[in-house]
């Protein structure tokens, strides 16, 4: 899952991209109000953690530009701000949730597993595909009950296509989603197709049916349909 991380204070910034990059997360960061502007114009996130108070522009204004853009987001607001009436304006405009600083990583973490639980996965821990099961908290992958060991972004990349079954993936927004924003200033995105073919062969070879579809000129797809 991709993660944009919108927050003026740099230490904080890092503290949290780290944090969650060791959870498994792609965590991109933005410092100021049009930086984080842009890269909503220009990339796609599951979840954007964004402060109230940046350079440049208020976060409220941010989430209400964001939501227009891509509904489907998740958004949860961190801030010093403590009024109810931010609370209460924070969740008009569109976010999910609302941390007050100060606050544990590991409660920011719990949140942000929560909402991309309710948002792509209906609440649940596990993700069940027909024969394919997938343990979210423990990061397991199971076929036929069989355990099928994945890489990194193998398992990113199989919970991205369970997120958007029979939805045609770009190659650039695979790519995005498993190297983060940067790579499309790469030469080329053949490395997308190494890792679905390496997928396609783990799931294939425990019995699981091949429902990765290359799409011509777009992409691929993940599903029956």
């Amino acid at each position: 899952m991709k993660m944009l991380v919108v927050e003026d204070e740099q230490g904080l910034a890092e503290s949290i991209s780290a944090y969650l990059s060791r959870e498994g997360y792609r965590c991109e960061m933005a410092v100021t109000y049009a930086e984080a502007d842009e890269k909503m114009y220009l990339y796609e996130y599951d979840c954007v953690i964004v402060d109230l108070t940046l350079p440049g522009g208020d976060g409220l204004q941010l989430i209400e530009t964001l939501k227009k853009r891509t509904a489907s987001t998740g958004i949860i607001i961190i801030s010093a701000r403590n009024a109810l009436e931010d609370r209460i304006k924070g969740l008009e405009v569109g976010s999910d949730d609302y941390l007050t600083k100060p606050f544990h990583l590991s409660e920011l973490n719990a949140r942000v597993k929560s909402l991309i639980r309710r948002r792509n996965f209906g609440g649940h821990n596990e993700i069940q595909y027909r024969e394919i099961l997938v343990q979210v908290q423990a990061r397991k992958v199971f076929v036929n009950q069989q355990e099928t060991v994945l890489s990194r972004k193998e398992y990113d990349l199989l919970l991205y296509f369970l997120a958007n079954i029979d939805v045609a993936l770009t190659k650039a927004s695979i790519a995005e989603h498993l190297w983060g924003d940067h790579i499309d200033s790469a030469d080329s995105l053949d490395m997308v197709y190494s890792h679905i073919k390496n997928l396609r062969r783990k799931l294939v070879e425990k019995g699981s049916g091949d429902y990765i579809r290359s799409i011509y000129g777009i992409g691929y797809k993940f599903g029956t349909a």
